[in-house]
């Protein structure tokens, strides 16, 4: 027990549901739970939070960003419970060797389980990294975000560990952060109902070889409605 107020146990489980937080108040959170549970706060006593909950006790407080996504709560919640993401059975990699997909680009995707696009960018335990191309979408990497834990700007480390990628598909990134993804030259896709990621990807796929202009941009090749004019003009 640590001074009759929460268990030791309850303590780590609290203080790894704040680190999947964004911008969290630790002792926001802390006050908030002690109201909602009672004291002493125990593991039996977290292991009753939910979702609704959560919502309840950060409503109107500055223990979170306001556009905290429900995958992010529900991640947090389950470290309440004392379940923890980087736990989780990871998806199957599959051998990648550069220049074996012609065409291809690399894309991150923000995930808190298997291998879904359920993450909230600053608060996801690990990103999914795919080759894809028009032919074949291949997972190579999952990258685990702890390490960016510890850095001075969050945001800016879990950008510079996906730099390798053009585009970065998540469930939700706020503004700052997106700007800090854009600096690190990756383009950041919002995708709000989430979903699998592969079913994302193999949408992407569609349209690469007659890309809109975004994707154009990021693939360095001339837009599907611009080559439309050119066809025109040669005619």
């Amino acid at each position: 027990m640590t001074n009759g107020i929460i268990t030791k146990p309850a303590a780590l489980r609290i203080a790894l549901a704040a680190r999947t937080l964004p911008e969290v108040n630790m002792g926001g959170l802390l006050a908030k739970l002690g109201e909602h549970l009672g004291l002493p706060i125990t593991e039996d006593k977290l292991a009753t939070v939910t979702v609704a909950d959560l919502k309840l006790m950060l409503t109107g407080e500055e223990t979170v960003e306001p556009d905290v996504d429900e995958a992010t709560l529900k991640l947090a919640v389950r470290q309440f419970w004392g379940e923890s993401a980087d736990s989780a059975a990871l998806p199957t990699i599959e051998g990648y060797v550069d220049g074996d997909m012609p065409g291809s680009l690399r894309v991150a995707v923000a995930s808190n389980s298997d291998e879904n696009l359920d993450g909230h960018f600053g608060s996801c335990p690990r990103f999914l990294i795919y080759q894809v191309g028009p032919d074949e979408i291949r997972l190579i990497e999952v990258r685990s975000t702890l390490l960016t834990d510890d850095a001075d700007d969050k945001n800016v480390a879990r950008a510079e560990l996906i730099q390798d990628c053009q585009i970065v598909y998540v469930q939700s990134i706020g503004g700052p952060a997106a700007a800090k993804a854009v600096r690190a030259n990756v383009h950041p896709v919002k995708m709000p109902d989430g979903g699998q990621a592969r079913a994302t990807l193999q949408r992407l796929q569609a349209v690469l070889t007659a890309p809109p202009p975004w994707l154009a941009k990021i693939l360095g090749v001339e837009a599907r409605s611009l080559s439309r004019f050119a066809d025109a003009e040669q005619d």
